[in-house]
């Protein structure tokens, strides 16, 4: 809430939800170092946040239906290279998923992949 000489002024302010989905693949890069890197895994995670700056029942968004949608969409226990027509880095799957995410749920501000605990990338617009 904002305070004013006259009057207090309420400005209502968004809502920001995350969703966390763990998958296993793995993957290699195409182009690392000028040159195909080895095929190894990881343990990924993403992470969505979504706004909104009103409440629907309650919610801003549901987030098992989130959940589901990234079910959906990330391949579980394969290698990511077979699955897309791009390089699979953490950076080309949060720009994939974010576009992806955002034709269901316009509030998408952020798509996090982490390869690992230590290195992830995010993508937003």
């Amino acid at each position: 809430m904002i305070f004013s000489r006259l009057r207090l002024l309420y400005i209502p302010m968004p809502w920001r939800v995350r969703v966390i989905k763990s998958f296993e693949a793995a993957h290699f890069l195409t182009r690392y170092k000028g040159k195909p890197e080895p095929v190894h895994g990881h343990s990924w995670k993403v992470e969505l946040f979504v706004e909104c700056k009103e409440l629907k029942d309650d919610l801003c968004v549901d987030f098992l239906e989130l959940d589901r949608l990234l079910g959906e969409l990330l391949p579980n226990y394969c290698l990511l290279n077979e699955r897309f027509n791009f390089s699979p880095s953490a950076e080309n799957l949060a720009r994939w998923l974010y576009h992806e995410v955002k034709k269901r749920y316009p509030g998408l501000v952020k798509v996090v992949v982490w390869e690992t605990e230590r290195f992830g990338a995010e993508y937003y617009e």
